[in-house]
């Protein structure tokens, strides 16, 4: 029954920001490194973000760094990812993953990962 649901996406110009959130259900929230990817059409997955279980690591791919933030709150049992300065190299489907015994950075190759959800879409047009 474990699920991530990701939400906030759409259909932005540059120059926009979006914040982006994955709540999770079915699983102990603190006990999972949680992360984001992208994927563009024709495009191979993107590591984007990473962020430990307790919230106090995080690790940012240097395509977003300086732009993207990713940040949790396990009251809620939810991930965000905050982008900023949107451009439309950054239009992809994100996908939120977790995995219970991966360090953030080796979930960066996104092989092995035990969860993930169904992505939410982000167009950024020019």
């Amino acid at each position: 029954q474990v699920q991530l649901v990701e939400s906030g996406g759409g259909l932005v110009h540059t120059g926009d920001s979006l914040q982006l959130s994955c709540a999770a259900s079915g699983l102990t929230f603190s006990r999972y490194t949680m992360a984001w990817f992208r994927q563009a059409p024709g495009k191979d997955r993107e590591f984007v973000a990473a962020i430990s279980r307790s919230g106090s690591i995080t690790d940012i791919a240097d395509s977003v760094k300086g732009r993207f933030t990713i940040s949790r709150d396990n009251t809620k049992n939810t991930v965000f990812l905050q982008m900023n300065s949107l451009t439309p190299a950054d239009t992809a489907g994100y996908y939120c993953a977790a995995d219970p015994r991966m360090t953030s950075a080796t979930m960066k190759s996104g092989d092995g990962i035990n969860f993930w959800g169904k992505g939410t879409l982000v167009t950024v047009s020019s």
